[in-house]
């Protein structure tokens, strides 16, 4: 399984789902949702950051939709509350 470095230096393991709800909760539909985390999955390797991943999961959103990665973006300020 691949681990990826969190914002704290912590590994974890690279969890799909993750990516499939976060992009559901910007209004993705599911299908599209797990589209997304399927592509970024093949991307990514051991010790990928968590911050890559958030820039795969924006590219991927605004490939899609423009209004989504905006979604996604309120949505990780207003609730994990982070400003990058």
């Amino acid at each position: 399984m691949v681990k990826v470095i969190k914002r704290d230096g912590r590994a974890e393991e690279f969890v799909y789902e993750k990516i499939v709800v976060s992009c559901i909760k910007s209004g993705a539909p599911v299908d599209v949702a797990r589209d997304i985390a399927k592509r970024i999955e093949g991307k990514i390797h051991d010790n990928t950051s968590t911050r890559e991943i958030k820039k795969l999961v924006l590219d991927a959103l605004r490939e899609n939709n423009a209004e989504l990665a905006k979604n996604w973006l309120t949505y990780d300020r207003a609730v994990k509350k982070r400003k990058d």
